[in-house]
């Protein structure tokens, strides 16, 4: 008999509104103290400064908004799961309109006000199952929330490494939703039961086509904490660099997860 299908994981609808909404919030009050000259400091996005990664935090957001002002589909076609491998956390470095974008906006503080004022409001209008389209498909409003938690976990972390000192903290539940959805993704682009992917607090997965562990201590055992599998999947860390740095534990022959990282990058 085939082993039955993994059900999908899903999201509790309020704690991904709060997870968001406390994550830009985080943002919002670092980066209005941050000065001009902070602000100019090259990222490790292509050359983006802080204030246009900042610009680009804020289009992330306000990409809500224009989903939810468009025409809602008929049907779902994509799962939440999918989005990692069809989009990218470093694709405000190939965006010239994100630079456009920062000189429009000087004020990246109050940008990021307005841009929560705007989800704030659009969150108490709009249920958590309304349709939206997506740059990847068409999803539910609050799966399409979870990828926006994602960016704002990862250039979050992008915009702490940038700026010396800065320490923006990591809403509790969006780094959860992060974590779990790229470990879904690795399974997704992995499946299989040979090898357990161990995030704590947050999520564990198996994955890699082999033989099926079931009791016991799992032969290959792949460990890391959140901020370094979130680096990892989105390439901002490199598996072996995570290994020699000693930010992940891997032992079994099929532990080795560098030719499926990054999922996204």
């Amino acid at each position: 008999m085939p082993p039955a299908k993994k059900r999908a994981r899903s999201y509790d609808p309020a704690r991904t509104r709060a997870a968001v909404l406390a994550q830009l919030g985080h943002l919002r009050q670092a980066v209005g103290g941050l000065t001009p000259g902070q602000l100019a400091l090259p990222t490790r996005l292509g050359g983006l400064t802080a204030g246009e990664l900042v610009a680009h935090i804020g289009e992330a957001v306000a990409d809500v908004g224009r989903a939810v002002a468009a025409p809602a589909p008929l049907r779902q076609d994509v799962q939440v799961v999918q989005w990692p491998s069809r989009s990218a956390c470093g694709a405000a470095a190939a965006d010239a309109g994100v630079r456009d974008l920062a000189a429009r906006h000087p004020d990246p503080g109050a940008f990021l006000e307005e841009a929560e004022r705007d989800l704030r409001g659009l969150l108490a209008a709009h249920p958590a199952g309304r349709l939206v389209r997506s740059d990847t498909g068409a999803l539910p409003l609050d799966d399409y929330l979870v990828t926006r938690a994602v960016e704002l976990v990862v250039h979050t972390d992008d915009l702490n490494a940038a700026v010396s000192g800065l320490d923006v903290p990591c809403d509790r539940q969006a780094l959860a939703a992060a974590t779990r959805l790229l470990l879904d993704a690795l399974a997704l682009r992995a499946p299989g039961g040979t090898t357990e992917v161990r995030v704590p607090p947050y999520a564990v997965v198996q994955c890699v086509e082999g033989p099926r562990h079931t009791r016991g201590t799992p032969p290959n055992v792949v460990e890391t904490d959140p901020l370094t599998w979130i680096r990892l999947a989105t390439g901002r860390t490199s598996w072996s660099d995570a290994l020699g740095r000693a930010e992940v534990s891997a032992s079994g022959e099929r532990a080795d997860l560098s030719q499926l990282l990054p999922l996204m990058d």
